[in-house]
């Protein structure tokens, strides 16, 4: 079964985690001093606030998978979609290590697949994962100049 995926970026986080655990009747599953998750049911949702963003606001959507071989169906699926994606194999990023599949959607914005493979102390693999990107999360920038689909890139952020 398939979760959902939303990532915020947030100005001010202890005050999101207190709006956040009011608004879904429970405190996160994951708390670090940057970051929180909350691991929902009703609904299925992955839900995760970070400081890490640019600007406050939508970072990215995703679709977390229970397996190696949904993600690769969605990997295909992408190709299909004639879109650029970007394939991470056991990168760290929100403190989980994860193989992911980065896309772009039309309007620019990303969309994270991935398949979570277990816990890493640190938030990303980079120091400082916001200088590359705008992104509060792991989320590579597209390459606007690349012409084949399905690049390969084994870097978070």
């Amino acid at each position: 079964m398939k979760r959902f995926h939303v990532h915020v970026a947030v100005a001010n986080l202890n005050d999101s985690v207190r709006f956040y655990s009011s608004f879904f009747d429970t405190p996160p599953s994951v708390q670090k001093d940057d970051y929180a998750k909350w691991m929902l049911e009703d609904p299925r949702i992955n839900f995760a606030i970070s400081t890490r963003g640019k600007e406050p606001g939508l970072d990215h959507l995703g679709i977390q998978v229970e397996d190696a071989n949904d993600l690769k169906a969605i990997s295909v699926r992408l190709q299909n979609a004639q879109q650029q994606i970007i394939e991470q194999e056991q990168t760290a990023c929100c403190y989980a290590k994860a193989d992911k599949t980065w896309v772009h959607d039309p309007q620019g914005i990303a969309w994270e697949s991935f398949y979570t493979t277990g816990t890493a102390t640190t938030y990303g693999e980079d120091a400082d994962l916001t200088t590359e990107s705008d992104s509060a999360c792991c989320a590579p920038m597209p390459d606007v100049t690349q012409v084949s689909i399905g690049k390969k890139n084994d870097s978070c952020g």
